[in-house]
């Protein structure tokens, strides 16, 4: 006969905790059963483990002599082993080597991925299962509680399985899972074969089937390490046409089974709210992270652009349910950088507007990494700049600026220590005055920095999105003022004619920042010198048959250039454009003071035009000194024009908010003043040349005359 219970254990069986026990043992067995299959552990090993705690089980009651064993005979080892404590006591250090066993299973990376990993995604089926029984027993133990539940939770009652994304298995399913595990026990590999996409795709679409996701990566899984000797994969691929459709199946059905199962949330700012941790999110992770390492993973390998720009344009659809793990986001930044710097401009495309949502998270470290990532990029990949590769940095510079102008207050950060290190090379290169100190600012990179962090101003800061805003001032604005004095700075280093590419590049980043920002910035100094140099006697130009030199892919001019007439003439011709299109500016000709801030320009002029035709034969060309006079005609007209609007004002200079009325009136005209019609003959004739140079470019024959 067997011993009688306790009175204590008669009492623990009787209040349903016994049960309860039982349960949590039987599934941490499951849990080490299945992780000591993992690991190659022999099978009878784990039955005798199961054998051992059946008995235990049956024998809830410790045994009297076990208690009855002296505390004093102990070894220090036995005492911290508690064995005096009882079975309960060691049960739960069982539940904590579970636990450790589990969480080392966590840790083993994304590369312990077969037909059995990730099986508790298929476990969320029963989960759904379980609660509609204990929804449908609600009513007869709880009848109060089931009412109010119908009166205020109505969704709770009408919980579907469908809706959680589980499936009902059908003979043929059952069929595949069978034969899944046979072959998985099997030495040889299955083969993927269309049969089993179309199964998978059909309970995809239909149901938004867990379990067939979970099999869908496994094969993705295969397919981006195919040919990989030191990995181990649960499918061997054959055809090509089957690997295409694994891969684009995969890359297009994943984010819209996620999206169903677990939603994120678009804020109304542009940025969005990564899932909350429910249940079905936390299985779902680890499968999710795995299959955002393969993505990384094989997008270093595709020949395919059309590939590469689905699996960026898919990828970026899953950002929101990986930025936790700040290892997937770094890779998939360093990847999409890499991408934004070097591919065709349909992936720098793809890419972008990946990292935009990298950047769009409410996490401010990830912003932190995006913006460090995107300036140093832009940064390398201008190291050195032609024609070919001029279109490609503007584009970088442009989506760059973007992304920087999503959050100012972020971007200021980053703005400020950037800049203050152009304003550091500058003042190295003042203080050593050497051609190794000047290489520190006369460099591509130097004039491609200047160029963004103007982009990124007169974006941020511009007058039009102020006043959208509230005339709410940027947390940028501050910046201008000190990058327009490095700027400056740099056109004062050197000022010899070789160097005027160079300043030329600087102007017009700031013409682009004065512009948007309706901010006064004095350009006429920095230009009207190009000008009165060139028309100047001492000047003697001699003639060459060198080509034209583009100024746009130039910071220095070849020493060959030096004082020849085509070089001059290229010069004078951009340096007049930029003044005019600097005096029609808001700012200036929207000035009621355009009349007397043209004066120093007018007088210079004069003088330059004067001395060039009294001066010798050989200092100037007829055209350059055409193209001076005609401007300085355009100036004096549009200072008449303005003098005449201002004889009907009725108010006095002190009247500053009438004077604000009247300019505002004034810069809708600009386009009609003799300035604003000449400036837009001239871009009109520079737009029909740019055309005929790319045409040339592309081995057209073209003929480029001289308008």
């Amino acid at each position: 006969m067997g011993k009688k219970a306790s009175k204590q254990t008669k009492k623990f069986a009787a209040s349903g905790q016994l049960k309860k026990v039982i349960q949590a043992r039987h599934k941490h067995q499951q849990i080490r059963k299945r992780i000591l299959g993992k690991r190659g552990a022999k099978d009878d090993k784990v039955r005798s483990e199961e054998v051992d705690n059946e008995d235990e089980e049956n024998e809830v009651e410790v045994p009297s002599n076990e208690k009855a064993k002296s505390k004093k005979g102990m070894s220090v080892d036995e005492f911290l082993n508690a064995d005096f404590m009882g079975e309960s006591y060691s049960d739960d250090d069982n539940v904590d080597d579970m636990d450790e066993s589990d969480s080392d299973d966590d840790n083993e990376g994304e590369d312990d991925f077969d037909d059995t990993s990730f099986a508790s995604v298929d476990d969320l089926e029963e989960d759904g299962k379980n609660h509609l029984m204990e929804l449908s027993k609600l009513a007869e133990k709880d009848p109060e509680f089931f009412k109010y539940l119908q009166e205020n939770d109505q969704e709770l009652l009408k919980f579907n399985l469908d809706d959680t994304g589980g499936i009902q298995l059908d003979d043929e399913d059952n069929e595949e899972a069978g034969d899944d595990d046979v072959d998985m026990e099997s030495e040889k590999m299955p083969t993927l074969t269309s049969m089993h996409l179309r199964r998978w795709q059909k309970a995809l679409l239909e149901q938004r089937s867990l379990r067939a996701l979970r099999k869908l990566l496994i094969a993705f899984r295969a397919a981006a390490h195919l040919n990989e000797d030191d990995q181990v994969l649960a499918w061997s691929i054959d055809s090509s046409s089957v690997y295409n459709k694994l891969v684009t199946t995969t890359l297009r059905y994943t984010p819209v089974v996620l999206e169903h199962h677990v939603p994120y949330k678009s804020l109304p700012n542009g940025k969005f709210k990564p899932p909350t941790q429910t249940h079905k999110f936390k299985t779902l992770q680890k499968l999710i992270l795995s299959y955002f390492h393969n993505v990384i993973h094989v997008l270093s390998q595709f020949t395919d652009n059309e590939l590469v720009q689905l699996a960026v344009t898919e990828s970026a659809k899953l950002i929101p349910y990986i930025v936790s793990s700040r290892k997937a986001v770094k890779l998939y930044l360093k990847q999409c950088l890499e991408l934004w710097s070097s591919a065709q401009d349909n992936i720098r495309i793809a890419a972008f507007l990946a990292i935009r949502k990298l950047a769009s998270g409410t996490d401010e470290s990830i912003m932190d990494y995006v913006l460090k990532g995107a300036y140093l990029t832009l940064i390398r990949s201008s190291k050195s700049t032609n024609v070919h590769s001029l279109p490609s940095i503007n584009l970088m510079k442009n989506s760059a600026s973007e992304v920087f102008c999503i959050d100012h207050s972020t971007a200021y950060q980053h703005a400020f220590g950037y800049i203050r290190q152009l304003a550091i090379h500058l003042r190295n290169s003042m203080k050593v005055k050497t051609k190794e100190g000047y290489k520190q600012v006369y460099n591509w990179q130097f004039v491609h920095c200047i160029d963004f962090w103007s982009i990124v101003l007169a974006r941020a800061c511009d007058s039009r999105t102020q006043v959208k805003n509230d005339d709410t001032a940027s947390d940028l604005k501050p910046l201008i003022y000190p990058l327009v004095q490095v700027c400056l700075g740099a056109i004062k280093l050197i000022s010899t004619s070789r160097s005027y590419p160079f300043h030329l590049h600087i102007v017009r980043s700031l013409l682009h920042l004065t512009k948007h920002t309706d901010i006064y910035i004095p350009l006429s100094p920095h230009l009207v010198p190009i000008l009165t140099s060139i028309l100047a006697p001492s000047s003697r130009s001699k003639s060459s048959t060198l080509r034209p030199l583009d100024l746009e892919v130039q910071i220095r001019a070849p020493q060959q250039y030096i004082r020849t007439r085509v070089y001059h003439e290229g010069v004078l011709e951009e340096s007049a454009y930029l003044l005019t299109e600097w005096l029609t500016s808001p700012m200036v000709q929207g000035s009621i003071s355009f009349p007397e801030i043209v004066v120093p320009v007018v007088v210079l002029l004069r003088k330059a035009l004067k001395a060039a035709r009294s001066g010798s034969s050989g200092s100037s060309s007829g055209k350059d000194q055409g193209t001076v006079k005609v401007l300085l005609e355009r100036i004096e007209e549009s200072a008449k024009w303005i003098k005449q609007r201002r004889r009907s004002v009725t108010f006095a200079p002190g009247q500053l908010e009438e004077v604000v009325s009247w300019e505002k009136d004034l810069r809708d005209l600009i386009e009609d003043s003799p300035l604003g019609k000449y400036l837009k003959v001239q871009k009109k004739l520079r737009e029909k040349r740019r055309k005929l140079v790319e045409k040339a470019r592309e081995g057209e024959d073209e003929i480029l005359d001289d308008d």
